[in-house]
């Protein structure tokens, strides 16, 4: 996909927040939180139940200079030992800390539409839930992990760190969720998609943003609520550039993202727009009456940092829940029921599969990286 980066935002509430690096918008309203299942505040005797790690993500390295960090449970710990403030229906504890702000989120979203005077046509809410790992970028010199791993690692020392949640995921990993997991929750497949396309689109706005370290599993979660508009309009000049953008590409397999541009072709006479991106993805989706899945394997490259990646991501589009949210009246205790069953379908079959071989479950443990 190339997107084509405009300076124009929908404005869901005032001015939305944008991180430095122009990707990211948030409404003013908007909720971002980290937290962690499976990590006590509290200081305790014996060998901490978690460690930070560095682990190999190129593409983070290559931005960074450095290898980022990833919460992992500590070898120390005996077989049957489980780490702190876990259960055994943990869901019961994610919904706990995620309704409220799903509830206030969605009813300041919904005013903002109104107030505007769009509708789920105009604007796009959706609620998705991704599965991938926090990692954790330090502030300080390189070996400052090993002075944080001298004490017990806690919620409140990890919300200094700037973190990033990575979406590629093994591919013996992927092969489980679909060869098993799909079987299991009831799932069918509905459409391939291959695709390279120049989709012009306004900034995505972000509502809600819950990130989950789940520290006795091999991922982590994402939940998020947001908006977006696409364009069905353009002035001549803006539509002309872009088509002398269109017409120029070449589509090349060996090129990162599957696209390249002649010398001097990557920008749109008089340089109204450029290309800064490229991506090349291949959907599989699977739908239930609550959800849709969307598998993707995806080939990406960012002209300004020159930085690239193929990787396997998979999305869950939670659109039961999003269309109870838009709903004439909110029913809060259906909506509850909603993202309980999800959570619990999440936490048993989504962020701990192992390996699947000859159709039978191995006894060890997909490595998240390697």
């Amino acid at each position: 996909m190339l997107v084509p980066r405009f300076q124009k935002n929908l404005n869901l509430g005032s001015k939305p927040s944008m991180d430095k690096s122009g990707k990211i918008v948030c409404a003013d309203t908007a909720i971002w939180r980290w937290f962690a299942v499976g990590l006590d505040g509290n200081e305790t005797e014996g060998p901490p139940p978690v460690l930070l790690q560095r682990v190999p993500v190129e593409v983070i390295e290559r931005i960074n200079g450095e290898k980022p960090l990833a919460l992992v449970r500590s070898s120390r710990l005996s077989e049957g030992q489980r780490t702190l403030d876990s259960s055994d229906k943990p869901w019961t504890y994610l919904i706990e800390k995620i309704l409220p702000d799903l509830i206030s989120s969605s009813k300041f979203m919904r005013g903002q539409m109104e107030a505007e005077g769009w509708n789920s046509k105009d604007v796009k809410p959706k609620l998705v839930a991704r599965v991938g790992k926090i990692l954790f970028i330090p502030r300080r010199p390189s070996n400052w992990e090993e002075d944080l791993n001298k004490d017990s690692i806690n919620e409140a020392t990890l919300k200094q760190l700037k973190r990033f949640f990575y979406t590629n995921i093994p591919a013996s990993y992927m092969k489980g969720i679909v060869d098993e997991v799909f079987l299991q929750i009831g799932v069918k497949f509905e459409d391939l998609k291959d695709v390279y396309s120049v989709k012009v689109e306004l900034n995505k706005i972000r509502h809600m943003v819950h990130d989950i370290s789940c520290i006795e599993k091999n991922l982590d979660l994402r939940l998020m609520l947001s908006t977006k508009q696409t364009l069905t309009s353009l002035r001549d000049d803006e539509e002309e550039s872009i088509k002398a953008l269109i017409a120029s590409v070449i589509l090349d397999p060996t090129s990162k993202g599957g696209l390249r541009w002649p010398f001097g072709k990557a920008s749109s006479p008089g340089d109204r727009y450029r290309v800064i991106g490229v991506c090349h993805t291949v959907s599989r989706i699977y739908v239930s009456p609550l959800m849709r899945l969307k598998v993707r394997d995806v080939d990406w490259f960012d002209f300004k940092t020159s930085v690239g990646e193929t990787k396997e991501e998979i999305t869950l589009m939670l659109k039961g829940i999003a269309s109870e949210l838009l709903g004439k009246k909110l029913d809060i205790n259906s909506v509850s029921d909603m993202l309980r069953n999800v959570l619990k379908l999440l936490w048993e079959h989504f962020l701990h599969v192992q390996a699947v071989h000859n159709g039978n479950t191995a006894a060890v443990d997909i490595p998240m990286f390697s």
